[in-house]
């Protein structure tokens, strides 16, 4: 029989830090989420809004992604991205998405899923503004998830636009943001035994929030 180099079979953690009761979560998903996130600040849990992004293209073949979160309010959570990348083309076909947080610091896990729309222009403008110089340049240079023969390929073309663009480059049009729009969100505490606390909010027709227990 072969072997795993570590014998996964017998890696597992007992989760003890916190629990999670209906009772005492907020009203608002979004409220419940930024008093998570305020936590994991405070735990300087490693860039807490660091979220893997679940996408499917139109054959229903799904892919994630570790990308960073740079906007969360009533409207939506919003990242930045090259809309010619993978996700960007699954996104163009199957404009739905899934974002998944984890601070295993803090045991704590949240699910999101919703409808995915562009950001306005303006919004992406003003972001990527406020990229660091390198950032900007690398948005012209990179065609994000393209083959490359090799590093170096990718450096010289940064180059060029270093050259090409100056101090003071404007957004590609192929680069901007897309907000994901919540109907469901789920927090996760770890708990003993694998009996983990899990508050689902799922949207209602009305527009409220209907929130629930669901089994670990």
């Amino acid at each position: 029989m072969n072997k795993t180099p570590h014998d996964l079979a017998q890696m597992r953690k007992s989760y003890e830090r916190a629990e999670l009761d209906e009772a005492h979560v907020r009203p608002e998903p979004l409220d419940q989420f930024h008093h998570w996130f305020d936590a994991a600040m405070h735990a300087k849990v490693l860039e807490p809004n660091a979220m893997t992004l679940a996408t499917a293209d139109a054959q229903g073949r799904p892919s994630t992604r570790v990308l960073l979160l740079k906007g969360a309010d009533e409207r939506g959570l919003v990242w930045f991205t090259n809309y010619q990348s993978r996700k960007g083309q699954d996104l163009a076909a199957n404009p739905y998405a899934a974002m998944q947080f984890f601070w295993g610091e803090l045991e704590r896990m949240v699910r999101i899923e919703g409808r995915v729309e562009r950001v306005s222009d303006a919004e992406s403008d003003e972001y990527y503004q406020s990229r660091p110089l390198g950032s900007r340049i690398g948005a012209w240079a990179s065609q994000q998830s393209a083959v490359l023969s090799n590093r170096e390929v990718l450096e010289e073309a940064w180059k060029a636009q270093q050259a090409r663009l100056g101090d003071n480059p404007s957004r590609p049009a192929h680069w901007g943001g897309f907000r994901l729009i919540p109907d469901r969100w789920e927090f996760w505490q770890g708990r003993p035994s694998r009996l983990h606390d899990r508050i689902e909010y799922r949207l209602q027709a009305d527009g409220t929030w209907l929130t629930q227990r669901l089994a670990p």
